[in-house]
């Protein structure tokens, strides 16, 4: 059956990604565990400017690297290793402000299915709480590899490098820093360059 309204959906119940599927609304939403979080607004000028930067940066790199670097609305569905991939037994599908993907098996026309290697967060007002904790979890539990959070409003940006399926923090970094991936150690670039 097909859903044209949000308001037609139950906010309490679960779904998966099979049921997301059928949604056929404006709203853009993502599925975090079965529950629908909307993801707000249309960003505002300072997300979308630090994002065509940081684009600019890795897309120049994951050319070289033989990766993939896709930016929202782009679906990436996260699976749980002791469930099949299939439509019903998904229930998380986010959608990055970007992420880098070397595993070409993991691409296909609906969008990626399995961890990314990197996804960046930029913090817009509204969604820090689901950026900062459940997501975390999310990207946690799934192998994203390397986790970045861009926060506009102190122009710092936080890595979280997966250590033995735990998030290990890296030293926060501040406009006047040089960050460094741990996971692709030649991406090396000025934070400032994204925060202009």
């Amino acid at each position: 059956m097909m859903i044209t309204d949000i308001n037609e959906l139950d906010l309490n119940k679960t779904y998966s990604y099979a049921d997301y599927l059928t949604w056929q609304f404006d709203d853009r939403v993502e599925l975090l565990s079965g529950k629908i979080f909307s993801m707000g607004s249309t960003p505002n000028t300072t997300h979308q400017r630090i994002s065509r930067e940081l684009t600019g940066v890795l897309y120049n790199f994951s050319k070289q690297h033989q990766c993939n670097l896709f930016a929202a609305p782009f679906d990436v569905r996260l699976i749980d290793k002791k469930k099949s991939k299939l439509d019903q037994d998904i229930f998380t599908v986010v959608q990055p402000d970007l992420c880098v993907i070397c595993d070409e098996t993991k691409i296909d026309e609906r969008g990626a299915i399995g961890a990314p290697d990197l996804v960046i967060e930029i913090l817009s007002p509204g969604n820090s709480n689901k950026e900062m904790k459940y997501k975390f979890d999310l990207y946690e539990e799934a192998g994203v590899q390397e986790y970045w959070i861009v926060n506009p409003a102190d122009k710092t940006l936080f890595i979280y490098v997966l250590k033995e399926n735990q998030f290990i923090g890296m030293h926060p970094l501040i406009e006047e820093d040089s960050i460094q991936s741990k996971l692709f150690p030649d991406l090396d670039f000025q934070l400032a360059e994204i925060f202009n």
